[in-house]
């Protein structure tokens, strides 16, 4: 299994990465007084066929040619299950795909957050021209970053290499967080 939640994120963007997404939207919703935590990836890559979907829960299959099994999709799926939730994966081709995770807020069987963070900071520095939009709602407290708003202060993509530039990211992203916690 994956140890933390921001790992789960950082494997299905990275899924966006190779399915060759241009806009990828990560939401986290911690929706504490209906007892509930839940985080989507929705990319408007190149999608699968109903088949895919239903072969990529499997952990014994994948695409990738580097190793003969993909685990991230089906630990997820089991993680949330595990902790009273669902796993929906939805995925039309030359469309895009969605994953959405739920989990019951307070199941000790639920995995930490993580560090969001550097999550979306690795990330962006992996793929500086994919639109990133990150999402953090905390009951009825939100913070929203659209990488679009930073490029425009950057002027090129590239920049988020700089590694000053990424822990800025970094930086700004935990401050958002914690300022809606």
């Amino acid at each position: 299994m994956l140890e933390d939640l921001s790992h789960h994120i950082l494997d299905i963007g990275e899924n966006s990465m190779r399915g060759g997404a241009s806009s990828v939207t990560i939401s986290v919703e911690e929706l504490k007084r209906e007892g509930w935590l839940r985080f989507s990836v929705v990319d408007d890559g190149r999608g699968m066929d109903e088949e895919t979907c239903r072969k990529v829960v499997d952990p014994f299959y994948t695409t990738r040619t580097t190793r003969k099994v993909g685990l991230g999709i089906p630990f997820l799926r089991q993680s949330a299950e595990l902790c009273e939730g669902e796993f929906k994966l939805e995925s039309t081709l030359g469309k895009g795909t969605s994953v959405l995770a739920t989990f019951r807020y307070d199941s000790i069987d639920r995995p930490p957050l993580g560090d969001i963070p550097s999550s979306i900071m690795t990330l962006l520095v992996e793929a500086p021209r994919i639109r990133w939009i990150y999402r953090h709602v905390v009951d009825d407290r939100s913070f929203t970053m659209d990488i679009e708003a930073i490029w425009e202060v950057l002027g090129e993509p590239e920049a988020l290499s700089d590694p000053s530039v990424a822990l800025w990211i970094k930086d700004y992203i935990g401050e958002n967080i914690g300022n809606i916690r």
